[in-house]
């Protein structure tokens, strides 16, 4: 396949920079994958598991939030969160999993507490799916 450039940039600064020869991502529209030569092209992201390939091996990370672009061949995404499989603490999904649980079965819970709960348990579902799957 061929390659191209792909940087990923957090708010906590570069995460990649290289060729990449695939990067799939989930945006708010649904599953995009790019390849060599894609159009130009920006999405906001939703919350998923990204795939990055290079030089043939592939690599599972938790994607949350952001954007992503593609100008000119190159591929910029600049997701809120961005965690490789192997790095997430399961434990710590866990924990945010059964906190966000406990406030969802909470009757005295306000609307804004229940949509944050319901985001921090997508959040916390996403990143133990993409550990289990490294």
């Amino acid at each position: 396949m061929t390659p191209f450039p792909l940087k990923i940039v957090t708010p906590d600064g570069l995460i990649f920079d290289g060729q990449a020869e695939a990067l799939l991502v989930r945006t708010t529209g649904g599953d995009v994958t790019i390849l060599a030569r894609h159009m130009d092209y920006v999405a906001a992201l939703g919350m998923g598991l990204a795939v990055i390939t290079c030089a043939g091996q592939r690599r599972n990370a938790a994607c949350i939030g952001g954007m992503l672009s593609v100008l000119n061949g190159e591929v910029t995404l600049v997701p809120t969160t961005f965690e490789w499989a192997e790095s997430i603490d399961v434990e710590r999904a866990e924990a945010s999993l059964q906190r966000a649980n406990e406030i969802l079965h909470k009757k005295s819970a306000t609307d804004s507490e229940l949509k944050l709960a319901q985001a921090r348990l997508y959040r916390a579902l996403v990143r133990k799916s993409v550990a289990a799957n490294k």
